[in-house]
């Protein structure tokens, strides 16, 4: 039988945090892979299924929270997690009024978004 995995892409221009995120994910039962802006997301999710895209507001071509739409027009049961470094109302309330699953502000720490992680494959 063949072993399945979750797959997880990770859309975020700092290196560093997609890094981190991956080493933070590869440990788990998923499959990620990573990219740096939404051209990066659009070639991977047009070849792929993802079951899950965590994706940074603050990309290089455009605000991630303007991206959704586009991501979904691609794959609709794509479930999309958006981050960010800085949370103000006025930018969780753009983000939120997209069709996301989750709402993570990277300073919070990662088990809150692992526990998002995990419900994206449950519902």
């Amino acid at each position: 039988m063949k072993n399945f995995k979750k797959k997880i892409l990770i859309i975020d221009p700092d290196e560093r945090d997609r890094e981190s995120l991956l080493s933070f994910l590869q440990h788990k039962e998923y499959q990620v892979e990573t990219g740096k802006g939404l051209t990066d997301a659009i070639k991977k999710i047009t070849s792929n299924h993802y079951h899950c895209v965590i994706m940074a507001v603050e990309l290089p071509e455009m605000k991630g929270y303007e991206a959704v739409s586009i991501i979904k027009n691609i794959d609709s049961d794509t479930k999309v997690i958006m981050t960010t470094k800085k949370n103000t109302k006025e930018l969780e309330a753009k983000v939120r009024e997209q069709d996301i699953f989750y709402y993570f502000i990277k300073s919070f720490g990662k088990e809150e978004l692992k526990l998002a992680i995990k419900n994206t494959f449950s519902k």
